[in-house]
This record gives structure tokens, sequence and C-alpha cells, in this order.
């Protein structure tokens, strides 16, 4: 069932006869949702039966569980600037809001199993709503009531979701004034209380990547240096969680150093301000949970507790949810010689487990103190020295919490080189950490933790310890070199990328 008719769309890219704002996009899939909503909105024709048109894109799109409340709060958002003084333009304009988010969630998203639903209450639906959106505001106490009204006071049973959803833009159609800001308002009430709806009534659907591993990329196509490029870029392409720089995030690189300079070239931080709601997204919300697991030190046995091994697994399901993890477990499977990659999720997700998180002894005669996972994204010190730490997360937190000091970037080996600006993926930096100084090191900026983990897993099981890659972020080329070493025979001792060469398209 569909409760209001979906939208026609056409190739225009323009609205209200003037140009889209053009923008630079972290990844292909958010253009092009972009443009889709935007010529939704330009047409504003009611089909019905452009309803599984509509129902096919997101299908065929096939966002992950992470983009799902992008893709609603995205239709907010762009659908505000088509706000006008028209009450009849601006109730289409929300059934055309409401076709998107009946759209996503039913081929995204599939309903909770909640309980209490045999006294669920029409009536009461409309009451609250009303009284939600007339207020055209919800204060986080307001926000917390609308999470207990879906599920305890008035759970929807599955055969009222759509009903419940479709309340919400219905009774928003008769509070729509002849002001814009009043109805921009209005809008954004009405996706904080969809928000609440999705978060507590539905769940996302599977996630399952479409695309087989082109064979132009497997080893025995074109060798093991051309096959981990190509996989590198595809791994790149597919990372549709990334962050928009200068969006999302925004840093201030400010001057650059050689390596043995070891004065602060850099008065303000690294990281100007980020997103925090980015950060809430389910494999970045896993990630985060794993980051204060760990002591510093080398030497110091590790101690590994039954909620963070809870915590490590979360974190394995929710990245094997995503495009660039099912992708190297394809790859790695299909590619991999040294090891043996289970051809099953659960069983790849123990080889990731013991690769990444199997705790070993890096420092001589010590006990088990050190993981790949700890060396490469929560770093170390040893010697004095700050040794791995190569995620901007980290970087940013830390940062934050005032325990990192950033002392600049380092430039680059040639001349030829592009300068290094705030919208670069790519940083070699110099740092203290805690008071110890990592002269070199160089980290991915905005990236998702699928991106990173499944790179250097890609990496650890088919490539070698040198492996030469070209990546095009978009708007900048970089030669990388991606070294990955081992550790305690088969396990990640460490995987980074190094910046050996930058120029921009």
């Amino acid at each position: 069932t569909n409760p209001f008719a979906i939208c026609s769309f056409n190739d225009t890219t323009t609205h209200h006869n003037k140009p889209v704002t053009t923008m630079t996009y972290a990844n292909p899939m958010d253009q092009k949702i972009e443009t889709f909503y935007r010529q939704i909105f330009a047409d504003l024709k009611v089909d019905q039966g452009e309803a599984q048109a509509l129902q096919d894109f997101f299908n065929k799109t096939n966002p992950p569980p992470d983009k799902i409340v992008w893709l609603r709060a995205t239709a907010f958002r762009i659908g505000c600037e088509f706000l006008q003084d028209s009450n009849d333009h601006n109730v289409a304009l929300l059934r055309a809001i409401n076709a998107i988010v009946h759209a996503v969630e039913t081929a995204r998203m599939q309903p909770k199993p909640l309980e209490g639903t045999d006294k669920f209450d029409d009536d009461k639906v409309s009451e609250y709503f009303t009284s939600i959106l007339e207020d055209l505001s919800v204060d986080r106490d307001e926000n917390q009531e609308l999470f207990d009204f879906f599920t305890t006071e008035n759970p929807p049973p599955p055969d009222k979701i759509i009903y419940t959803r479709a309340s919400a833009f219905r009774i928003a159609s008769g509070l729509l004034t002849d002001d814009k800001a009043t109805n921009t308002q209005l809008l954004r009430c009405v996706n904080v209380l969809v928000h609440a709806f999705e978060q507590t009534c539905l769940m996302p659907k599977p996630y399952v990547l479409q695309q087989p591993v082109p064979p132009t990329i497997s080893v025995e196509a074109v060798g093991v240096d051309a096959s981990i490029e190509k996989a590198v870029q595809h791994l790149w392409d597919l990372d549709n969680n990334r962050l928009h720089p200068n969006e999302d995030y925004v840093i201030n690189v400010q001057r650059g150093k050689k390596p043995w300079q070891n004065e602060d070239s850099a008065r303000q931080p690294l990281f100007t301000k980020i997103d925090t709601k980015v950060l809430r997204r389910p494999t970045y919300k896993a990630f985060l949970a794993l980051l204060d697991n760990y002591v510093a030190e080398t030497g110091v046995a590790e101690n590994v507790t039954d909620t963070e091994r809870r915590e490590i697994w979360t974190f394995l399901k929710a990245i094997m949810q995503t495009g660039p993890m099912q992708f190297c477990h394809k790859y790695c499977k299909a590619n991999a010689t040294r090891t043996k990659v289970p051809s099953d999720t659960q069983g790849f997700m123990k080889l990731l487990h013991k690769v990444w998180f199997d705790l070993y002894r890096r420092s001589r005669g010590g006990r088990d103190d050190s993981s790949g996972f700890e060396h490469v994204f929560v770093g170390e010190i040893k010697d004095d020295k700050v040794s791995g730490f190569h995620n901007w997360i980290q970087l940013y937190l830390e940062e934050k919490k005032g325990a990192l000091n950033y002392k600049g970037y380092i430039k680059p080996k040639s001349r030829d080189s592009a300068a290094t600006n705030e919208d670069d993926h790519i940083l070699t930096i110099q740092f203290d950490w805690n008071g110890v100084e990592k002269s070199v090191g160089t980290s991915f900026i905005g990236t998702s933790p699928e991106f990173e983990f499944a790179l250097y897993t890609t990496c650890f099981l088919v490539g070698q310890e040198q492996n030469r890659v070209t990546l095009d972020t978009g708007d900048d080329v970089f030669d990388l070199n991606i070294k990955c070493f081992t550790m305690a025979r088969d396990k990640i001792g460490t995987s980074f990328p190094e910046a050996v060469g930058h120029w921009e398209e």
C-alpha cells in the first residue's frame, strides 16, 4: 500500500527555473540521490504507477544501512528548498517527501518485532502527532517521549506501520501556513518525528552487495600489483559512508614542514569541526566503542573483558553490512593464496577477529600487549615514540580531549606534488600524543571505518608488504604505498598508507 502517490521524475536538474547549486560530493551515490530528489521535487506530479519505479531506484542504488538516516533527512533538507507561498504546492511537496520516505522504508527496512501492539490506537496517533507538530519544536525531553510513545505507549503492529508514518505527513499538511520559515520548521519537526518512528519501529534489511568481483580485477588476470590497485580503487568507489570535507567536517592544515623539524608549525588544531551526528552511524558508533579498550604503552598486558569482546563482534557485524567489507570478502576469497578465506560470512568474521584482534607480544619478553587493531587504529607508545596511530577518528577524539597536539603537515617529497589543503582525503602529519612525538604519520581523512578495515585486510590477505597503487579520490590523485607487515606469524602487525605523490585533477 502506498499512502500517497509517487512523484514522477525527469532529466532536468533545475527548480524554479534556476540551476541547482553544485557541490563536491564525498561519493557518487550521494550526488545521484540528491539529484534524483531534486528532480522529484521540481516536478511534483502525482502518479500512482510510479511508486514501483521509485522503490526500484533505491533497490538498484542499494544504499547500505548506514545511509538510511541520511536518505530520509536529505529528502527533508532538499524539500525545504522547494517550499513556496502556494499551499497546494506545499501539500504536494509534503506528499512527495512522504513518497520518498515510504520508498526508502519499503525497499531498505523492515518492521521490528514490538511488544504490546494489540493495544494500538489510531486516535492516539493523531492526537499525539498533532500536539507535537503544532508546537513547531521538539526538545530533548519530547524526543525521548516520542521514542517511549512508539515502544511502550502505542507501538504499531506491522499492518499499521505505513498508517503511523503517513499520519505525520497528513497532519502536517493541515498545519502549513503562508510563511516559509514556519513551514521549514514544520518539516524539521516531521523529520524528527519520523526519525523516532523509524528508530523504534523499523530496522534495516540485511545488506547484500549486488556487484560481483569484476574478472578484470583478479590476480590471475592482471597480476598481484595491478589487481591490488584495481581493488583499492573499487573499495574507494564503494565507500558510500565517507564524509564530505568542508561539510561533515572541516580541517585546518596550516603550515607544512620537513619530518626532522620538530617545532610546532600549527597554532590551531587540525580539526576545526565535525558534525557529530555522523559518528552515530552504525559502523562509526561501533568503531568508537573499541577505541578506549586498550593501554597505549607496549609491555603492559591487555585485558579483554566480556563487554569488550561483545563490542568487537558488534563492530565486525556492522562493517559486514557494508559494500567495502562484502567486496573485501569476495575479493579475498577469490584471490588469497597464503590464507584460506572462508566463503561464509561468519567464518570470514572469525578470520578478521584472528588477524586484527587476537593479542600478541610486541615487546620482547613481555606479555600479550598488542593487536593489529590497537596498533593501526588506536596507536601505541613504544620506546618513547608513538607507534601506529593511523586513523583520523582517533586523531580527532584525542585532539578534542587535549591529549594530541597537531604540529603541521609534512611537505611532499616532490616539488611537482599538489599543495596540501583542506579537502585532501590523505594527509601526512606530525603530532605529539600524550607528550610523545609522532614525527611522520599518514592517515586517510573522512573515510569510513569499513573502508580502512577493508583496505588493510585486502592488502594483508592478498597483497604484499609494499603495495604501490594510484588512487583517484575525485578532486585529487594520490600515488600511495600501502604498507602491510605481519607479526606473530599470521596477524597484522601494522598497515598504513605512505603518500608517494599527489596531484590535482
